[in-house]
């Protein structure tokens, strides 16, 4: 049992027990997303100890990973209820970067783009910045924003020109090149799989598109169309569903046909456009937490944007996706939940509902098999898999 230990606003060395350990706590979970939210939720009881000194701005440090150091949680809410227990939400420190604003400057690398919010913060910053991206690229800040909302989450900001995977560290950010990696974890029937379930859904499937190039030839204004009008998409359908394509930003000047049809073959390939989205839901053991497989504890560790491999014969699924989210017990010291799928582009708290897609080249070009539509979406970002347990500890499916 790892108890979480409580520290007052204003501190910032966190080699001490602070206020004091939390010896009441009844739970408390830690929710981190690739490159989105990390917080922290705490069940306490109102008549526990150190409650009262539990207030707006408070911090807690409790565990996230039981091979990383504990990680430092701004209190933000405290919720009180008449079952005699508050229910406290904090978010990660590196939240505080939502509250220090930067002055305009530009760079021309990711290293630099990241001293620069430092370096250019007009109030004290107590965050360093570090990275192993070299890429470059100019990076601007136009106007007076916030560091935290420069991070991610809006055109022209460190992940939209860099990209990476962040890691938050208490009052180190780090933007990785890849932070996870493959540590030969397998969840697979058998083994460790519990449950497995498969999704498809339709809305987005078209049978071809309809490309065609619009805009100005010397005065005049231009339409470009094949002679065939359309890219059919590769399988045979029982159904017709065309999607018009403007592709005029693809080019600057006017496209022959050959370079209009070219492109749109690519688009059709790229988004795989009659392949219905599939969506697999994974329940399964992690056997590092029990003492029979203790052995095991660092080949069956799963951390944040980590790649697994899932096998399950009976649906023929037999691929490899990346963890971008994982839900943590505390108290108990081990994963509750992880979700595999495509990692989110943009930070938490900073901007709603935005997100920077990345597209990669698919597997398969037509769907002959739901399995392998299954493992298309595992490999190529599209959707995600979830499960999570209950307060008893049982298997719960979204």
């Amino acid at each position: 049992m790892s108890c979480p230990i409580l520290y007052s606003a204003t501190e910032t060395n966190f080699d001490h027990n602070g206020l004091g350990i939390l010896g009441d706590c009844v739970s408390y979970r830690v929710v981190a997303e690739g490159n989105g939210a990390y917080d922290l939720t705490m069940l306490y009881p109102m008549d526990g100890i150190h409650f009262d000194e539990i207030t707006d701005r408070s911090i807690i440090k409790g565990r996230f990973d039981k091979f990383i150091e504990p990680q430092c949680f701004r209190v933000k809410t405290i919720s009180k209820s008449m079952s005699g227990n508050a229910t406290v939400y904090a978010e990660h420190i590196t939240y505080d970067l939502s509250g220090i604003p930067v002055k305009p400057f530009t760079a021309e690398s990711a290293p630099s783009a990241l001293a620069g919010l430092r370096n250019n913060a007009v109030v004290d910053c107590p965050f360093d910045f570090w990275t192993d991206k070299s890429t470059s690229g100019k990076f601007s800040v136009s106007t007076p924003a916030s560091i935290r909302s420069r991070l991610g989450g809006v055109a022209g900001s460190i992940l939209d020109v860099y990209g990476g995977e962040y890691e938050f560290d208490n009052y180190t950010v780090k933007l990785h090149n890849n932070r996870g990696t493959n540590r030969g974890v397998s969840i697979r029937y058998g083994k460790n799989l519990t449950d497995i379930q498969q999704e498809q859904n339709c809305a987005s499937v078209a049978t071809g598109v309809y490309p065609y190039w619009a805009g100005d030839v010397d005065g005049n204004t231009v339409l470009v169309e094949l002679p065939e009008k359309i890219v059919n998409a590769p399988g045979t359908y029982n159904f017709v569903k065309i999607r018009t394509l403007d592709l005029s930003a693809e080019f600057e000047t006017q496209p022959t046909v050959e370079q209009l049809r070219a492109k749109a073959e690519n688009y059709v390939k790229v988004n795989n456009i009659g392949i219905p989205d599939v969506s697999l839901t994974v329940s399964f053991v992690q056997l590092a937490q029990y003492a029979e497989y203790k052995n095991l504890e660092l080949l069956e560790r799963i951390s944040l944007f980590d790649t697994v491999n899932v096998e399950f014969p009976a649906l023929g699924v037999s691929a490899t996706a990346k963890v971008v989210k994982i839900v943590y017990d505390g108290l108990a010291n081990r994963i509750e939940s992880i979700t595999l799928g495509s990692v989110r582009a943009n930070i938490a708290d900073t901007i709603a509902n935005q997100q920077h897609e990345i597209q990669q080249t698919p597997t398969k070009s037509d769907l002959k098999k739901a399995q392998e539509a299954a493992t298309a979406w595992l490999t190529n970002g599209k959707g995600y898999a979830y499960f999570r347990k209950d307060d008893l500890g049982n298997i719960v499916d979204i």
